[in-house]
């Protein structure tokens, strides 16, 4: 998948799917399944690192990440996601750092903000650096919205959502991810633009979805946000399994003959 087979897919009304991966046998395994890009997130902190919010994953984490995943990849698109000020502080650091990525071997990043971001995302563009939006609940900006609220309610909300899409894709953006936000201004903002939209609690409007790996494969059962849907329930099999081994270790059960040597 390449930048421009991805744009294609919303001219030819097909279907795009993206989901995370944070090494290289999930990488694998997304790839099997005919899975065409793969977005590093850094969602990571949480789902991997265990900590309740994003903004504490670094550079170094996200490239790490990033190079185990693009070692693993042999078709799919590979999205390096900006961490917490990675690119918010100066335009000549946004590029330096996006750049790092590609180093990593990344297609391309992504980063979170509209308009006040539309210069970081024209400079990355501007020295061959494909860059990927994010609008609506933008993860790094949570404590500015007291939480993971939906984004967009309002008349106001809603229109200046629209004229950062707008502002992302003049900039050069390839395509914008849409967190969080109502159903009806995530089709205007999708029919509005030419590039494609990546819906992540958008609705079905969007020209694809994305959705944390861990979520889909039901990995956590402790919060699972509204916009998620379990594709299976891993968790409780890898229980059964764990608690099968333990209790054969303590009956003397395994290891057998067939796991011996002899």
């Amino acid at each position: 998948m390449t930048i421009p087979e991805f744009q294609q897919h919303k001219r030819d009304k097909k279907k795009l799917i993206v989901v995370t991966a944070y090494d290289a046998l999930f990488t694998r395994i997304v790839e099997q399944a005919g899975i065409g890009a793969i977005l590093v997130g850094d969602s990571l902190g949480v789902v991997v690192q265990g900590k309740s919010n994003t903004l504490s994953v670094t550079m170094d984490d996200m490239l790490y990440h990033t190079k185990l995943v693009a070692g693993a990849a042999q078709r799919a698109l590979v999205i390096g996601d900006m961490p917490f000020m990675s690119y918010q502080a100066s335009t000549e650091e946004a590029v330096r750092n996006a750049g790092r990525f590609l180093q990593a071997g990344a297609h391309a990043v992504k980063l979170e903000g509209g308009r006040i971001m539309a210069d970081r995302v024209e400079a990355m563009v501007s020295v061959g650096i494909p860059v990927m939006g994010h609008l609506g609940m933008t993860p790094q900006s949570l404590h500015r919205y007291g939480g993971y609220k939906v984004q967009g309610k309002g008349k106001e909300q809603a229109k200046a959502l629209l004229a950062d899409a707008k502002a992302l894709e003049s900039g050069g953006a390839f395509a914008i991810v849409l967190e969080a936000i109502p159903v009806p201004l995530a089709k205007t903002i999708t029919d509005t633009l030419s590039i494609p939209t990546i819906g992540i609690g958008a609705g079905p409007h969007c020209d694809g979805q994305v959705l944390v790996l861990y979520d889909l494969l039901g990995l956590f059962d402790d919060f699972v946000p509204k916009f998620v849907k379990p594709y299976a329930h891993l968790k409780a099999d890898a229980l059964q399994a764990l608690r099968r081994y333990k209790e054969e270790v303590e009956q003397g059960k395994f290891p057998g003959d067939a796991e011996s040597y002899h």
